[in-house]
């Protein structure tokens, strides 16, 4: 599971960071890729990495503000052109199925594969045997969302020499147990899951936020994550500012990793004000409040390790 940055500006494309797009990278997962925000040149910024974009499973857009979809018509249609034959899931708020069908059908643009457009409220958005994804209403200026991404336990390993010291050879068997089936041998002897299988591999948690103030969902929704991708548009002096243009400081973001105990913090959405020097100021910042801190730029990857 690794994050993948594709753009990290806020408002405009800039020459050091284009607008908002996050890849979250479930190769070994699910063979997919799911997209977070697709702002304008997306699909440019994709061509000089390793993603295909055939691999995109799910799209899911926090707001609809233009940094963060326009970009989002020319990718699906591209997609087509480019070995994409499984569906695309779009989610987001109330307006995004117009945008979108709109879009595609004044352009004449014909797609190869189904696309699934799902307008989201708050609560469980999706559900698997692999992941649970739950939407939450943040404080911006228009709808934005935020996302938590929960990866479900995974079965714990198989203690297979324990098992041959039992007398348990290889076969079926071994899948019975691995999947929490109590066992009886040909000789009568009662093999109980629990003494031949390791504890549950906890899941991953990512949170990825849209953009927003300092609100109490943000805390909510980034509960005990592995990692919480936040906006950070303003310097700590900048509150008022922030306030009034619906964004968050970089000691908004911090207080949040903080108050809903986080295990790192990724800074994103930076102002064009900020160059490669302040931003490392707005790094140095944050870090004032939450030391696992890290700023996101674009092409920049991150890894969250199994536990």
């Amino acid at each position: 599971m690794n994050i993948f940055y594709l753009g990290t500006g806020a408002g405009i494309p800039a020459k050091l960071r284009n607008v908002t797009s996050i890849a979250l990278k479930l190769l070994e997962e699910r063979g997919t890729i799911w997209l977070f925000d697709a702002g304008e040149a997306t699909q440019h910024q994709i061509l000089h990495t390793s993603i295909k974009p055939r691999r995109i499973e799910k799209i899911f857009i926090t707001h609809l503000h233009g940094d963060h979809l326009y970009g989002l018509p020319g990718l699906l249609a591209s997609r087509s052109f480019q070995g994409g034959e499984s569906e695309v899931t779009v989610y987001g708020p109330a307006g995004i199925k117009d945008y979108i069908t709109i879009s595609l059908s004044v352009s004449q643009t014909y797609l190869t594969y189904p696309l699934k457009i799902v307008e989201i409220e708050e609560g469980l958005i999706f559900e698997d045997d692999q992941f649970v994804v739950e939407a939450g209403l943040l404080s911006h200026g228009i709808p934005s969302y935020g996302y938590r991404v929960v990866e479900k336990d995974k079965p714990g390993t198989l203690l297979v020499e324990k098992l041959l010291e039992a007398g348990v050879q290889p076969g079926p068997v071994f899948g019975k147990i691995k999947n929490g089936e109590t066992v009886t041998l040909e000789d009568g002897k009662v093999i109980n899951p629990i003494d031949f299988v390791g504890p549950p591999q906890k899941g991953r948690i990512i949170t990825i936020l849209g953009d927003t103030r300092y609100c109490e969902n943000a805390i909510r929704l980034a509960e005990n994550a592995d990692l919480l991708i936040h906006e950070a548009t303003f310097s700590k002096g900048e509150g008022k500012l922030a306030y009034d243009y619906f964004h968050s400081t970089t000691h908004h973001a911090a207080e949040i990793a903080s108050l809903a105990g986080c295990k790192q913090l990724c800074l994103t959405h930076i102002s064009s004000r900020y160059d490669r020097n302040a931003a490392l100021e707005l790094l140095a910042e944050a870090q004032e409040v939450f030391t696992n801190t890290d700023i996101a730029e674009d092409f920049k990857e991150i890894s969250i390790p199994s536990k």
